[in-house]
């Protein structure tokens, strides 16, 4: 699925959910970008898959957003992304995991799986191609 293509949808029903959702999860990423624990790429790409299926202002709005239109159409094309971003969200990452793990965390199973948690997030990093510019 290319973001860029405007899907026919049999209802505005289902346009109406899908520029919620969309919208919604796009709220979510930000805040993602904020709070390290909150993954901020999945949540952008199913707001730019909803707004592709939902709305095209609002998918080229955000696919021509300053701040992540040029990411999330670097990571749709399969380009990759910076070293520099990569970097950052893996030591991001496991700093406030390994922070919560070790000092808000009680339960031994909370702290077992906030690390697999870490551990597969940072697996998909590595597997992204880093962007070259």
């Amino acid at each position: 699925m290319v973001p860029t293509e405007q899907t026919k949808l049999p209802s505005s029903l289902s346009r109406w959910v899908l520029t919620i959702a969309g919208t919604f999860s796009l709220g979510l990423g930000i805040v993602g970008i904020l709070l390290p624990l909150l993954p901020t790429t999945p949540f952008l790409l199913l707001a730019a898959a909803c707004y592709a299926r939902s709305s095209e202002r609002l998918n080229n709005w955000l696919l021509n957003n300053p701040w992540f239109g040029n990411y999330l159409r670097n990571y749709w094309k399969g380009k990759g992304i910076p070293l520099k971003v990569k970097v950052l969200s893996i030591s991001f990452l496991w700093i406030t995991i390994g922070y919560s793990a070790l000092f808000v965390v009680q339960i031994l199973l909370g702290k077992i799986i906030l690390v697999i948690i870490a551990i597969g997030v940072t697996i998909h990093i590595l597997s992204i191609r880093v962007l070259k510019r």
